[in-house]
């Protein structure tokens, strides 16, 4: 009896644990290196939101903003080796993983407005670069604005001129690259997360971002002239480990991308207002000027960065740079 009594204990102990472990939450580590108050790091906390409720707590999301999981050339290896399964890695970044079709969209004035951009990223163009990421064991989910970017430094940016011999950081992209060198600047690539500390020792004299960027990492507390010049754009694709998301019930991957979609309406919608907003904050300070190039001058940068499209086409593809402008002439914008 007391071996029947052993036996039924231990087997209820073990449905027990097993009931425990079936009910764990499937746990989500979301890794981003900017601050929780930017565009992005408010769609993450978003998307946490909706998922943990959309899925039931079936679904744990933890966020890691501010690169305190990974800096930025470690977290799509993390990714990779899934020691994370999401990430909303800057479009740059995947040049340097192999996948130099995304570096299109650093291409200096390559999108008119936020109109030929959507047609991109939500069109067919979008897709067949998401379908890039796959063989990399990444999935693409959405794609993530964070606007157009100001150019800043410690000296008036109104020329081309004004740019040479400035040590300028950029994030490491063959098409930024060039752009800096076709501005007649110096480019230097470094982790988001340096940027700061490299401006303040003068490691670097200036650099590009979005306004919201530049504001929460007080990037404008060591810089003393920013310039609206809308040159280029920053955006995000929000990524998964591939075989975690294929792994998952069918029905909580349904759930997770409609909690998904309902965050990417919620990122593309603040993006601009949190731009504004930070200029705005950042003018208030008055520890900076801010210019906004005026038609000859934007005349001036546009045929100084022209060259970079030419230059880049091998690398990036001629028929996809073709298709983005056809997607601007399509809206004559071009």
């Amino acid at each position: 009896m007391k071996l029947k009594s052993l036996v039924f204990a231990l087997s209820a102990a073990a449905i027990i644990a097993g009931n425990a472990c079936a009910q764990a939450p499937i746990l989500i580590k979301f890794s981003h290196v900017v601050a929780n108050d930017t565009p992005k790091g408010k769609a993450a906390e978003r998307f946490k939101e909706l998922a943990e409720k959309a899925t039931k707590g079936r679904v744990k999301v933890e966020v890691y903003p501010n690169s305190t999981l990974y800096k930025d050339k470690e977290e799509l290896e993390a990714l990779q080796l899934g020691a994370v399964q999401m990430l909303a890695p800057s479009l740059a970044k995947f040049g340097p993983l192999g996948v130099k079709e995304f570096e299109v969209f650093d291409l200096p004035y390559i999108f008119p407005s936020k109109e030929v951009l959507y047609r991109v990223t939500e069109g067919p163009i979008g897709k067949d670069l998401f379908k890039k990421l796959e063989p990399k064991g990444i999935t693409g989910l959405a794609y993530w604005d964070n606007g157009f970017k100001v150019m800043s430094a410690n000296k008036p940016l109104h020329v081309p001129a004004d740019f040479r011999g400035l040590k300028m950081r950029i994030q490491s992209s063959k098409v930024l690259d060039a752009q800096m060198r076709a501005l007649g600047a110096n480019p230097q690539v470094l982790a988001f997360s340096e940027v700061y500390q490299a401006l303040q020792t003068g490691v670097v004299d200036g650099t590009e971002n979005p306004p919201s960027n530049l504001y929460t990492q007080k990037m404008h507390e060591v810089q003393k002239h920013v310039t609206i010049s809308n040159h280029g754009y920053l955006g995000y694709a929000v990524i998964v480990n591939k075989k975690f998301w294929d792994g998952l019930p069918p029905d909580i991957r349904t759930a997770l991308e409609g909690a998904m979609k309902d965050a990417t309406k919620y990122a593309n919608a603040i993006a601009q207002q949190e731009n504004d907003a930070a200029l705005a904050a950042v003018q208030k300070t008055g520890k900076t000027t801010i210019y906004t190039l005026n038609d000859k001058e934007k005349a001036e940068w546009r045929k100084a960065l022209a060259p970079v499209q030419t230059q880049m086409a091998d690398r990036i593809g001629k028929d996809l740079i073709a298709a983005v402008n056809k997607e601007a002439a399509a809206l004559g914008q071009k």
